[in-house]
């Protein structure tokens, strides 16, 4: 039987960290202690291992974004691999995973994993969570379903996992929906699929695109700021379905006034942000002053999405098009 390929990318995080014992500290090893279990993991596939930076997550950017799309799709055109397995921080790791499955054009497998627990720590989880994550690179099941996240034995989607807690093992979920496969020890179980794909070419990725949560006594005051900014897009994190206090129409006003595109999500981790209410600052009144409401996404992925269309020079129809998939 022929042995699958694997392009593995290490780009940091806690899963290639180690804790300093005399401090407590986490930081960032000189060598990738993941390094150290070759056989374990050649055991499993054939690796390609690439290694482009070494960032914990909060240092990721676009940039770094668009530099993991590009080395993906080139091993893709020269035919030598049958997946993708990235190791990744988690506090980025899910913008990561959705730039990618916005962006990237390929049909097998691309996951990314990451670990709550650094490589020295007891009850580290980084090397469970990578063999894991080859396994699903591997299955020919795990084809056609976009970009996956792979933690504590659960396959999610790009669009829908969350971190949802800042320790715990079972940090990633995925509000309303669930994972939509298993990791067992026999085998990877998917029980429900993906219906839609979305693809974007980047042009650039230059774009200033804020994002602020919405609050109780909130007003223009920031708004405002931005539109002196000279920013190009704004996602509010709404309150409940899509409303805001009163106090921030001015500068909603100003915003679309400029041509600047508002993109409304709800705070809340459930539900999907909705134009329903018809009070001054509810949905209904954001809606017919040009603010465009998301389907379902959080303010973080969201604002890449805007980025990317912004980034296309796409109008505020095509827009609202791309936020209601």
């Amino acid at each position: 039987m022929n042995r699958k390929k694997i392009l593995l990318i290490h780009t940091g995080g806690t899963i290639s960290m180690s804790e300093d014992s005399s401090t407590g500290a986490v930081s960032t090893n000189d060598k990738n202690p993941l390094t150290d279990k070759t056989n374990e993991l050649h055991a499993l596939a054939d690796l390609i291992v690439e290694e482009p930076f070494n960032l914990p997550s909060p240092h990721i950017t676009v940039r770094e974004m668009n530099i993991l799309k590009n080395l993906i799709e080139d091993h893709v055109k020269k035919k030598d691999i049958s997946g993708v397995v990235i190791t990744h921080g988690t506090d980025t790791l899910e913008e990561t995973a959705y730039f990618l499955d916005l962006t990237v054009d390929v049909q097998l497998p691309v996951v990314l994993t990451g670990a709550m627990r650094s490589s020295n720590e007891i009850g580290s989880d980084g090397l469970y969570n990578l063999i894991s994550s080859i396994r699903v690179a591997m299955s020919e099941e795990a084809h056609y379903k976009g970009v996956l996240v792979v933690l504590n034995d659960e396959i999610h989607t790009a669009k829908n996992v969350t971190k949802t807690h800042t320790s715990n093992v079972s940090t990633f979920q995925s509000p309303q929906y669930g994972p939509i496969g298993i990791v067992t020890k026999r085998g990877i179980l998917f029980h429900h699929m993906p219906t839609k794909k979305e693809l974007y070419e980047i042009k650039d990725l230059n774009q200033k695109v804020a994002l602020m949560k919405a609050h109780a006594g909130m007003d223009s005051t920031l708004l405002h700021a931005i539109k002196e900014l000279n920013y190009d897009g704004v996602v509010i994190e709404a309150l409940g379905q899509g409303n805001l206090p009163p106090a921030a129409i001015d500068g909603i006003k100003e915003m679309t006034a400029a041509h600047i595109p508002v993109v409304i999500v709800s705070r809340c981790f459930n539900g999907i942000a909705q134009d329903v209410y018809g009070y001054e600052g509810g949905g209904k009144h954001l809606k017919e002053l040009g603010v465009i409401f998301s389907n379902g996404l959080n303010g973080q992925k969201a604002r890449l999405k805007l980025m990317i269309g912004l980034a296309n020079q796409q109008t505020k129809p095509e827009i609202e098009k791309m936020f209601g998939l």
